[in-house]
């Protein structure tokens, strides 16, 4: 059966939309998902499901959310395949020096289009690097992600849809699980 990764968006950060991971496996057992696992509290669930309709998918999870909770953040999936070719794509794979924990991968609800990734281009990155590649944004912040000056509203007008960002130890491991699940399920 298919593994499905599940990321939500600005979940249990500086003390505000709170959910136990504990009640986050519940709530997606609930739903029918089975299998489910959770890594760190920031809102990472893999499980695996026979559900094909991902976006319809992400709107009910998003949703059980809000009826449990009273938040609903928005709620990105990726398949095992999809996070294999995440992984694949980075256009700082074979790049030397590149320090894991300085690369965050942002997952975006879908493809920005040409006119997004253009106006990206033309805002001030202050010494990061960023790769728009489908539906993912590559992030690389030589100083530390703590110490960037990045223009985040501007990205995210610039986007014009909702994204979640994982360090890319955190993408690793999410594909590690997912491909565990399915070769267990």
């Amino acid at each position: 059966m298919p593994a499905i990764i599940c990321m939500l968006r600005a979940v249990n950060v500086t003390g505000h939309n709170k959910i136990k991971m504990d009640a986050l496996r519940s709530l997606c057992e609930s739903l029918k998902l089975e299998c489910v696992q959770t890594y760190v509290a920031s809102g990472n669930v893999v499980f695996v499901s026979k559900e094909k309709d991902l976006d319809g998918l992400s709107r009910r999870i998003s949703g059980a959310i809000h009826a449990k909770v009273g938040f609903q953040p928005d709620v990105i999936l990726r398949t095992t395949a999809e996070m294999r070719r995440v992984i694949a794509k980075s256009p700082f794979a074979g790049r030397n020096a590149i320090e894991p924990a300085k690369l965050l991968v942002a997952f975006l609800a879908g493809d920005p289009g040409k006119a997004a990734r253009d106006s990206l281009s033309k805002l001030d990155m202050r010494g990061e690097e960023l790769h728009p590649v489908g539906s993912e944004l590559y992030i690389y912040f030589p100083n530390g992600m703590g110490r960037s000056k990045l223009p985040w509203p501007a990205i995210n007008k610039a986007l014009g849809v909702p994204s979640t960002g994982r360090n890319w130890n955190t993408v690793l491991k999410l594909r590690e699980m997912a491909e565990a699940l399915e070769k267990s399920a």
